[in-house]
């Protein structure tokens, strides 16, 4: 069988075309489009993460310029934190939908996610050291 010389992206890949801090949030736009529920998309994170997104700075999605902003979770259903994302990395999603919304959901572990959980806990309250994911 001969090579053949083109080849074509897969419908489902979703490259980011902006990554932003916005009201406390790592909002990462994917192009606009019409995502099912139970949909497959592969989201690439393309820019790079912003320095001043904190470990804790929840990640949601923006469709376009559109403005719903739809959290990105892991698969137990945990919001992601910038802590987990990497530049120039593809993240497999679900499409969730609910009546009132919906999210991406990650099908696997975030790559190299740290766990920034206390060890243990006593009634009093932590003191939370500031770090940043610095993007990479």
């Amino acid at each position: 069988m001969a090579c053949q010389n083109t080849c074509r992206i897969c419908p489902r890949l979703a490259i980011s075309t902006a990554v932003a801090i916005t009201d406390g949030n790592l909002v990462i736009t994917i192009p606009e489009n019409t995502y099912q529920n139970g949909e497959k998309v592969c989201i690439v994170v393309a820019q790079t993460i912003p320095a001043d997104a904190t470990i804790t700075t929840p990640v949601v999605i923006q469709i376009g310029d559109g403005d719903a902003l739809y959290p990105l979770t892991n698969r137990c259903c945990a919001q992601v934190t910038a802590c987990a994302l990497r530049t120039r990395t593809k993240y497999s999603t679900r499409v969730a939908t609910s009546p009132t919304g919906g999210t991406f959901r990650l099908l696997g572990n975030a790559s190299c996610s740290p766990n920034y959980n206390l060890e243990t806990i006593n009634g009093t309250t932590p003191v939370a050291t500031a770090s940043t994911t610095g993007g990479e």
